[in-house]
């Protein structure tokens, strides 16, 4: 008995020790499967990179033109009233109505509010009245002068009475031309009870209730601020580099300027440049500048900010081509024209005006030539190219044709990243 239990634990051992042997040859057997099903040999991978590198580019063209192109200054602007009056009282009294409602848009002269005017008008009829009393003096100081001046003719009375009397008209006469200066100043301060609109325009937030004991020398008496929004200003600065170009360009007439909304630069309103500010700013280097807008839909505010073109020049029949086709290297800017044999030619270039979507060409290509805007991965001086059709896409490469993608090649992220990690000698 004895002797048969080590026998018997040497065979477990020993199956115990085939079985995994077995377990590691198969998961040897199904790796070697998924590397052969999903990996990809390095001697398949060199063909592929050969295949595609020897094979025609595929581009997107477009055709050089000519046109006029404008040229715009651009600059950041705040939008400001023309004109902006805080109405206050000009006499002090009791506010018995307010006659606007906050925001309403009120013409010069519409009544606003009104102040007890019964002080004003007592005084107003003192004046009136005491000019009166001083025309009934003046008038039986006349009829004296006409009898003594007759008596006087006779020798029947002294020419010194006569005098007197003459002295004492004058007096009264002036003293009545007084008088109406009294009625005058009482006439307007009455009419300062009634207070009137001082320009056309929209009115804010009222700042004084009815019933409240206003002042004219009190800054708090304010009623309420009225600030004209038709039309409008925009007030921006420019570099005084730019100083020059804008000085000659309005000297020449009117320069139109656009007005442009921050988020996607759309037309908010198209005006004119009035103001040129007579200094330049000696902390910032910068001139302000004003433009004024019609402002009929009121699409402008103030105290909004803008973005704002001034238009100083536009360039007659000048070549433009897309902007995307335009690259740049070590030996200057240069474009790739498509030949009539289908192979891309690199020509340099001088650009004279480049925005986003447009660059003026002041030598370098020419009508009608076709100039690459979509596929530079491995675009090369002498390559040929297949164009393709359709408006390429904001600076992405035109989709491989399905023909001319080889067989078991990855697509998608995994082929574009193998074609950015590529040489520059295997284009």
């Amino acid at each position: 008995m004895h002797g048969e239990l080590p026998k018997r634990l040497l065979t477990q051992g020993a199956r115990r020790g085939r079985r995994y042997a077995v377990g590691a040859l198969i998961a040897i057997a199904l790796a070697a499967a998924l590397y052969y099903v999903f990996g990809m040999p390095v001697p398949q991978q060199k063909h592929f990179r050969r295949f595609a590198a020897e094979g025609p580019v595929p581009v997107l063209v477009t055709e050089t033109a000519r046109a006029d192109v404008p040229v715009y200054i651009d600059a950041v602007g705040t939008t400001r009233p023309l004109n902006t009056v805080t109405v206050r009282p000009q006499v002090d009294g009791k506010l018995i109505s307010v006659n606007f409602k906050e925001g309403q848009d009120v013409k010069q002269g519409d009544v606003l509010a009104r102040i007890d005017p019964t002080i004003y008008k007592a005084q107003y009829d003192q004046a009136v009245a005491k000019k009166a009393q001083d025309e009934a003096l003046l008038a039986n100081g006349k009829n004296d002068l006409a009898r003594y001046e007759k008596l006087a003719a006779t020798n029947a009375i002294n020419k010194q009475q006569a005098d007197t009397q003459r002295a004492l008209v004058a007096q009264y006469t002036a003293q009545i031309e007084g008088d109406q200066g009294v009625i005058e100043n009482a006439k307007a301060t009455l009419g300062y009870t009634t207070i009137t609109a001082p320009l056309s325009g929209r009115t804010g937030i009222r700042m004084v209730d009815e019933g409240n004991i206003v002042r004219a020398s009190d800054a708090s008496s304010a009623i309420v601020t009225i600030t004209q929004l038709k039309p409008i200003s925009v007030i921006f600065n420019l570099p005084q580099q730019e100083l020059d170009r804008v000085n000659a360009a309005f000297a020449k007439g009117r320069l139109a300027v656009d007005a442009l909304r921050p988020a996607d630069n759309s037309v908010i309103e198209r005006g004119a440049l009035t103001v040129i500010d007579n200094q330049v700013d000696p902390s910032t280097g910068t001139v302000k500048l004003r433009a004024e807008f019609a402002n009929g839909n009121l699409a402008l505010w103030p105290g909004q900010f803008v973005n704002v073109r001034l238009l100083i020049d536009t360039l007659q029949n000048v070549v433009v081509i897309p902007t995307g086709a335009v690259q740049r290297g070590p030996d200057g800017t240069f474009i790739y024209v498509v030949q009539p044999d289908n192979t891309a030619a690199m020509r340099p270039i001088v650009v004279q005006q480049q925005d986003e979507t447009r660059t003026v060409v002041k030598s370098g290509v020419a009508p009608p030539d076709r100039v690459v805007t979509t596929g530079f991965t491995r675009l090369t001086d002498g390559a040929s190219v297949i164009v393709g059709t359709g408006a390429p896409g904001a600076g992405a490469p035109p989709a491989k044709p399905s023909s001319e993608r080889p067989h078991g090649a990855r697509r998608d992220g995994a082929q574009a990243h193998e074609r950015r990690g590529r040489p520059h000698a295997a284009r």
